[in-house]
């Protein structure tokens, strides 16, 4: 980076308050990074959604993410949040993406901001606002001029808001470098730098195939369109073959090695490396271990990368009805370094931040110099960056399986299994990426009994139904054309008349009721009692419902509830995928036979009685007679609503509510929507997972038999010390008074070190270039405002097992716990070197030994 620039990131808060001349950054690129004021950059980067948590959260995160070694923040900008209405915008709240940009910036850090307008991202209808589905003659993401003119409209917005800001580069401001599909800009801006990343589209090859002549013309149109937003900045595309020149092609995925721009005058970008993998209800949780997703990035740099982002580093949180898919949770966890709640996921926080001290190490070598490629062996390489400011080497194993012994320069080497060892010197080990010295977090949920609740109930009224029907129709509606997504919930109501003389009110065959429907979930009422439900998924949304009906003589009401999990995010033309009951629906064991229903007069309700009243909010919540007591509990019946309060718990730890005891609904507090919850139990193969060989979302399952998510995020800053409102909506029926409130804590804390562990920080490079080494320690961090309270396990030695599975070994020092207790109980985080003098004598000679501990908080 040129002195300017420089200077600017340099400078620090004094500087912050001391320059006021705005630093200008030129932005270029080559084969092998993007350079900024002249100099190449390898540039580590973590998606960080700003609607995914709140803007209280916003700073912390931030400045954790920096702390992780990060120097890019990236963002999509959510259409659909910002543009509810046509032509009514919304930057409020958790949708204010100046101020999410602006807090960027003033942590001195880059933004990687993705305009799309489409964005996928388990996003519910993947960004687009709903809306745009009946602009007249609109065929979306393909050459279509009303699809054309309403995205180069919203994209406009967004530029000009940059613009206004004054946040480009070539007004002086901070924006450098801007994407079309997947676009970026960087800016320094007085004291601190920050990249915004534009985007124009978002993953487009794969579809863009489906759509052929019509789909290259489209990606040509909005690459010119976004280049001729005349921002100033190069721009960039993901996933996007063939991007055409100007613009620079990225790759997005589980591993990128295999990689390469679609000219060789561009530099090597992964715009998501994926961390983890989403989850959606009735599905097990995809967790990534962070030995793979190292090794991956690893392998990556010595091919040559020099941007790489991951996504997730925060997942958070699918708050309100945001969430996708259909059918995706309300948590958007993701197995990031940062969990749900904004805490550091470890070992993956840690791991990854020692990963990047390494890399950083290497800089100049790796943007200056191609690798030289020598084989080590049968499936063994070193890469080796040669410059005239040093040499950096990438010893690789890709053996999946065993340990490999290498001779690399004349030094001798030992490869854990998918690994790569990172030598910024070209001598010395200081990150493998399979070995994980970093201290394993345990976290609990615990109900501190604070937050006890005293519940009232108010039930739907379902007779009711039809008493004032929207509309009424011959036929069957498509749910998404009636609701325009205001509700997940929509009713189709009709009346059946059966004769006395029914064989089947004479005590013969049950009558039966079946029902198509093209998603996501179905509720069957008739005459007010609930008859059955049926549930789609997310690879198949369809519902096939087939149950008992149990009509009378006479007038029947026959009642469907459809409701939607979220609408698709993904898939070609999916704006035109049904939701809702699109028939038949059919009554069997008539004495005529099979009943038609389908083309007869339905009533439509959309939503609930209760949405229509906002018993969810503070003021709807007075207006209407609720059930208290014992009552409550008694009389666990579908569609109901039930109302407490509660007193804000102490302290400064991320809440949960536990829902556990519930069926499927939505939760409110103070009126915020905390989203949608579905205790719907997990169905997987979790038969244990470990690091090698290739990833895969199904490889690593975890929760197999338990609810795929019991615990909601209620961010602390939606609440007030005392007598906060909490409403839930339960469709199904469930015990309200064991919903708790929690607080999200480290329980423990682990570590596994060896002695001779290659942690960056038991080395200084010194000015001359020869290291020193220092002996390996282990650290154990407790969370602020705790400590250590007792050693659970300790070992010196030989230990087996894992954190929560510790056992000793053949070798073993009895002095381990005394050790560990002397020099880390009570405290909050402590430091204890791994060696035998430590320890009062070497337990076991030309043994390599280790040191395991687990130590309660």
């Amino acid at each position: 980076m040129g002195r300017g620039c420089l200077a600017a990131l340099l400078g620090g808060a004094v500087a912050v308050a001391v320059l006021v001349a705005v630093v200008h950054c030129a932005v270029t690129y080559d084969k092998k990074a993007v350079l900024v004021d002249g100099q190449r950059r390898i540039l580590f980067s973590g998606s960080i959604h700003y609607p995914r948590s709140t803007p209280e959260m916003w700073d912390g995160l931030i400045e954790k993410a920096k702390d992780g070694g990060l120097d890019v923040i990236q963002t999509y900008v959510f259409w659909n949040g910002h543009e509810p209405t046509p032509g009514n915008y919304n930057f409020e709240g958790r949708y204010d993406l100046v101020r999410f940009i602006k807090t960027v910036q003033k942590a001195g850090m880059f933004v990687h901001l993705r305009i799309g307008p489409y964005i996928c991202g388990e996003w519910n209808f993947g960004g687009f606002p709903v809306w745009l589905k009946y602009v007249p003659g609109i065929s979306f993401r393909t050459d279509n001029e009303p699809f054309k003119n309403a995205m180069q409209g919203f994209t406009e917005k967004i530029v000009g808001m940059m613009k206004s800001e004054n946040l480009f580069a070539s007004q002086g401001g901070p924006i450098i470098l801007s994407q079309a599909t997947c676009t970026f800009s960087w800016v320094a801006h007085g004291a601190v730098g920050v990249i915004v990343w534009t985007q124009i589209e978002n993953e487009y090859g794969p579809e863009g195939k489906e759509f052929g002549a019509a789909g290259k013309a489209y990606i040509n149109w909005a690459a010119k369109m976004a280049v001729g937003l005349d921002t100033g900045v190069p721009w960039v595309m993901c996933k996007e073959d063939d991007a055409p020149d100007p613009v620079i092609n990225a790759c997005n995925g589980f591993y990128c090695d295999t990689f390469s721009p679609n000219k060789p005058y561009k530099p090597t970008m992964w715009t998501e490396a994926w961390s983890g993998w989403f989850t959606e209800f009735g599905g097990t949780i995809r967790q990534r271990p962070v030995e793979d997703l190292a090794f991956g990035v690893a392998r990556f740099v010595q091919k040559g990368g020099s941007f790489i982002n991951y996504y997730m580093y925060h997942g958070g949180t699918n708050f309100g009805r945001t969430a996708g898919g259909p059918f995706i949770t309300t948590s958007y966890d993701y197995d990031a370094p940062l969990d749900e709640y904004g805490l550091a996921r470890e070992p993956k926080f840690g791991h990854l931040k020692e990963l990047h001290r390494a890399v950083k190490l290497c800089e100049q070598p790796l943007v200056s110099a191609d690798p030289t490629v020598t084989t080590l062996g049968s499936m063994q390489e070193a890469h080796v960056f040669r410059s005239s400011s040093g040499c950096a080497a990438f010893l690789a194993n890709y053996n999946s399986n065993s340990y490999a012994k290498v001779i690399f320069n004349n030094e001798n080497y030992s490869l854990p299994p998918w690994s790569i060892s990172i030598l910024p010197d070209c001598k010395n080990v200081v990150f493998n990426t399979a070995t994980v010295g970093v201290q394993t977090n345990q976290m609990q949920m615990w109900a501190d009994g604070a937050s006890s609740m005293m519940w009232e109930k108010y039930d739907e009224e379902v007779d009711s139904l039809a008493a004032a029907p929207l509309l009424t129709s011959t036929g069957l509606l498509e749910q998404l054309n009636v609701t325009r997504d205001t509700s997940d919930y929509l009713w189709y109501i009709m009346s059946v008349e059966v004769d006395p003389s029914e064989k089947f009110l004479q005590g013969g065959t049950p009558l039966s009721l079946t029902v198509q429907s093209a998603g996501h979930a179905l509720h069957v009422f008739i005459n007010g009692q609930l008859q059955g439900s049926a549930y789609g998924t997310r690879e198949d949304r369809k519902i096939s419902y087939s149950g008992n009906a149990n009509l009378r003589a006479g007038t029947n009401k026959v009642a469907l509830l459809s409701v939607a999990c979220g609408l698709p995010n993904v898939g070609v033309h999916y704006e035109t995928w049904n939701t809702g009951v699109v028939g038949p629906v059919v009554i069997h064991g008539l004495d005529e036979g099979s009943r038609d229903l389908t083309w007869q007069t339905w009533s439509y309700q959309v939503g609930l009685k209760g949405e229509q009243m906002n018993l969810n909010s503070l003021e709807g919540s007075g207006s209407v007679e609720w059930m208290q007591g014992s009552l409550v509990a008694q009389n666990q019946q579908p569609l109901a609503w039930y109302r407490a309060y509660f007193d804000t718990p102490s302290g400064d730890e991320p809440l949960a509510l536990d829902m556990g005891s519930m069926g499927k609904g939505q939760i409110w507090i103070n009126g915020q929507s905390i989203g949608r919850y579905w205790t719907a139990y997990a169905e997987g193969d979790c038969k244990g997972c470990h690091y090698t060989g290739s990833y895969r979302a199904p490889k690593c399952q975890a929760g197999c038999g338990q609810p795929t998510q019991r615990w909601y995020h209620v961010p602390r800053s939606w609440l007030q010390p005392t007598r906060n409102l909490l409403v839930v909506f339960e469709e199904l029926g469930g015990d309200s008074s064991k919903i708790a409130l929690a607080k999200r804590t480290v329980s423990g804390v682990c570590a596994d070190v060896s002695e001779y562990h290659p942690n960056i920080k038991n080395w200084q490079i010194e000015s001359y270039g020869e290291p020193e080494f220092h002996t390996a320690k282990v650290h154990l961090k407790c969370a602020p405002g705790q400590t250590i309270s007792a050693i659970k396990f300790a070992s010196f030695g030989t230990p087996l097992g894992t954190c929560g599975t510790f056992q000793q070994g053949e070798c073993h020092s009895i002095n381990s716990n005394s050790v560990l207790e002397k020099k880390c109980i009570g405290l909050q985080r402590c430091v204890v070197a791994i060696s035998p003098s430590n320890f009062g004598g070497d337990p076991c000679p030309e043994v390599m030994k280790r040191v395991a501990v687990e130590a309660i908080a």
